[in-house]
């Protein structure tokens, strides 16, 4: 009965192998990332969906929470398209939230982008990243170490993430709670001797705790591209010039004074609706229209728990 198994994933994989794009590498193939050689238990295989020579070329792996607040993804696809216009390959494991938003913001800037998944190289997961999961295979690549059929498992993830981390020279954390996967794959880089970068958040956000740990511990804090490309390891790449502000009147002109007076309220935190009624002194109703306003215009962001959150 093994032998047939192995008989039947043996035909499997060679049909897979005839289409367009995909490669199966092993540690004797000279196609093989030369940084995963350097890892103590380097993948014996690799199914490649994609570029293959992307693996090869310097990157930075962008990881985060899959519950991340819409400024998290934010920052997350915006870090993601200034590094990846400098040349540097962005590097994720396809999850929800800064995963997601990582993969989009490189794609989006003309960059490239790499997936390391925890799932057969013909299954992927989460099922809500289908769409994203073909661009990044059209203009990037999609890697894992799992024969073809390996459906979801927790235990894989961890693994996954040691090449996630072996594959670039550097990993941002843009978003973590203290008990999130994240976290592994910054120790992993740091056993691995990559380097660890981490973006501060509020001090009320638990998604902003596991970054504030890494900090803490010795993990570069960023607020821009620059930051991490002025490691030594980053070198060689410019972040490329800002883009000159729109020609508009002054940004006072026309404003109405509620919503200027709402958006100073909210600050840069989750905040309620009872603690923005306490700050401006509007009743709810006029609250309400007003972040109705500002949600549609792109500005806020209405977060889980009847929170919200400044976006601008």
């Amino acid at each position: 009965m093994r032998d047939h198994d192995a008989s039947d994933a043996i035909a499997a994989t060679l049909d897979w192998l005839t289409q367009p794009g995909n490669h199966l590498l092993t540690l004797a193939d000279a196609s093989y990332p030369p940084r995963l050689l350097e890892l103590p238990d380097p993948p014996t295989v690799l199914y490649v969906k994609g570029d293959v020579s992307l693996l090869h070329r310097p990157g930075l792996a962008i990881v985060g929470a899959r519950s991340a607040t819409p400024q998290g993804e934010s920052n997350a696809a915006a870090f993601a398209g200034a590094l990846a216009r400098t040349g540097l390959n962005i590097i994720s494991g396809l999850a929800l939230g800064i995963d997601a938003a990582a993969h989009a913001g490189a794609l989006a800037a003309g960059g490239a982008t790499v997936a390391v998944i925890g799932t057969g190289a013909d299954r992927i997961y989460p099922a809500r990243n289908q769409a994203l999961a073909r661009q990044i295979a059209d203009h990037g690549a999609i890697v894992t170490e799992f024969p073809l059929g390996t459906q979801v498992a927790a235990h894989n993830f961890p693994r996954r993430n040691r090449i996630i981390s072996g594959l670039a020279q550097g990993v941002l954390v843009v978003e973590a709670a203290l008990n999130s996967g994240s976290l592994i794959t910054a120790r992993l880089a740091s056993e691995q001797g990559r380097e660890v970068f981490a973006i501060p958040g509020s001090i009320h956000s638990p998604q902003s705790k596991g970054c504030h740990r890494l900090i803490r511990d010795g993990a570069k804090l960023v607020e821009t591209a620059e930051d991490i490309l002025e490691e030594g390891v980053f070198s060689g790449y410019a972040a490329p010039a800002p883009p000159p502000p729109p020609a508009t009147d002054t940004p006072a002109a026309g404003a109405d004074p509620d919503s200027a007076r709402l958006l100073a309220a909210l600050g840069h935190d989750p905040v309620s609706l009872d603690t923005l009624a306490a700050r401006t002194g509007l009743t709810a109703d006029a609250l309400y229209a007003i972040l109705l306003s500002l949600e549609l215009d792109g500005q806020l962001a209405r977060l889980p728990g009847g929170r919200f959150q400044r976006l601008t």
